[in-house]
């Protein structure tokens, strides 16, 4: 079967690649090794959150930011178009409630006691903007890798212009039966049973100051996330809200299993366990990609290609024990090498920006991958998400912002050269 477009890949970029694909009618498959990064981080569209210090307005910032990193992806896409897609995706997904957009950033609370700028968050997660100060409760349900009395702590000394936030920690004892160490999974399978909701509210609703905001960790739920939550505020009377939570990220994998449902609906397909490991390509263009399924190599053919399947850290980006780095399918020329800038590929200090950061591939501006000559390597292939070069989401608190932007430029791109 020939599709009208296949994207490597089913993280953020991807999936919003190929959703906006299927929803104007193409024939779409998304084929990825894994299920991308989404299970490790929060559904929070981080647009822009640091440049030189905190970003409270990412669309006032944008021009200065592009200026000053010609290289980075956003330098390739107007504020308009990265506000489409904002609008889009909270559209395309009325069942989380999303709010916000690029004039200005929440600011939330993370499981470490600091603040973190994200410029649109689920309902969810709305009532623990930080930046207008007030109470808050970090409610503590013996879950490992979440300590509310260290976040609580940590968060008094978060300094706000002007705003003053006052934080302590109410520990719980809710019913766990015989299971001894519940994660976030379970947690959030738990909070789906009106018993133990039922038993979190009588032992909390006595401990909570009239003007205290109520924040618990991010497992309210898996499928009806937004019914637990309101039937909490409504039981608790007061703001509830989540804060997010180490890997695996519950509001992560709603956010998975809600996009490729929605997929399939649209009519694409979706095949998880099926890495690419090549291509077919001829004259200027990309004629199929080929996956290792069950055992074999299997070809796959389309009209147009997307490479969303990540940078260094998710493999897309291959670095072999003797530090050659190459891209993974189609080998295309990368940008911001370290020996290209006389650098070591790592540096000894940990938290410093490390050379292999801004690694990935250079693109037009219609996400086409270049070569050194700046020409499109294949008219018919974009590139997409962590994939790209120039940025340092963990740095810009940028990375899903990025990943939904360029997933939707992508398509945008495919759907005009199609028409």
């Amino acid at each position: 079967m020939t599709h009208d477009t296949i994207v490597i890949g089913a993280g953020l970029a991807g999936l919003t690649a190929g959703l906006r694909l299927a929803d104007e009618g193409q024939r779409v498959l998304v084929i990825a090794e894994g299920i991308g990064s989404t299970h490790l981080a929060p559904a929070t569209i981080d647009v822009l959150g640091f440049y030189d210090g905190e970003v409270e307005s990412p669309a006032e910032a944008f021009p200065r930011f592009a200026d000053a990193h010609p290289a980075h992806p956003y330098a390739r896409l107007s504020a308009e178009l990265i506000a489409a897609s904002i609008e889009w995706f909270k559209a395309r997904f009325p069942v989380f409630g999303y709010r916000g957009g690029l004039d200005k950033n929440f600011l939330l609370p993370t499981a470490l006691g600091t603040a973190k700028p994200s410029s649109v968050v689920p309902e969810t997660m709305a009532q623990g903007d930080l930046s207008a100060g007030g109470r808050f409760v970090f409610v503590g349900l013996g879950l490992k890798d979440f300590y509310p009395a260290y976040l609580a702590e940590n968060l008094g000394h978060v300094a706000l212009a002007g705003s003053t936030v006052s934080a302590r920690a109410a520990e719980l004892a809710p019913p766990l039966g015989a299971e001894a160490d519940v994660g976030s999974l379970g947690f959030a399978r738990r909070f789906e049973q009106r018993a133990f909701r039922e038993a979190v509210v009588r032992e909390l609703a006595s401990r909570v100051e009239p003007d205290e905001r109520v924040g618990f960790p991010s497992v309210l739920g898996v499928r009806n996330v937004g019914e637990v939550w309101r039937e909490l505020e409504a039981r608790l009377e007061r703001p509830v809200f989540e804060v997010a939570t180490l890997p695996p990220s519950v509001t992560g994998i709603r956010l998975f299993e809600a996009m490729t449902a929605a997929l399939r609906q649209a009519g694409g397909r979706i095949a998880i366990g099926s890495p690419v490991v090549g291509a077919e390509t001829g004259n200027g263009r990309v004629e199929g990609v080929v996956a290792q399924a069950a055992a074999r190599p299997t070809p796959y053919r389309a009209r147009s290609f997307v490479l969303a399947s990540g940078g260094v850290a998710a493999g897309g980006i291959h670095v072999d024990s003797y530090g050659k780095i190459r891209e993974a399918v189609f080998d295309l020329a990368l940008a911001g090498l370290p020996a290209a800038n006389g650098r070591p590929p790592f540096l000894p200090t940990y938290l410093e920006e490390q050379p292999l950061d801004r690694v990935g591939v250079p693109v037009d501006d219609r996400l086409r991958p270049v070569g050194a000559d700046g020409r499109p390597r294949y008219e018919n292939l974009y590139a997409a998400g962590a994939t790209l070069a120039g940025a340092v989401p963990w740095q810009e608190a940028s990375g899903n912002g990025l990943s939904l932007a360029t997933g939707y430029a992508a398509a945008a791109a495919i759907l005009e050269r199609a028409s």
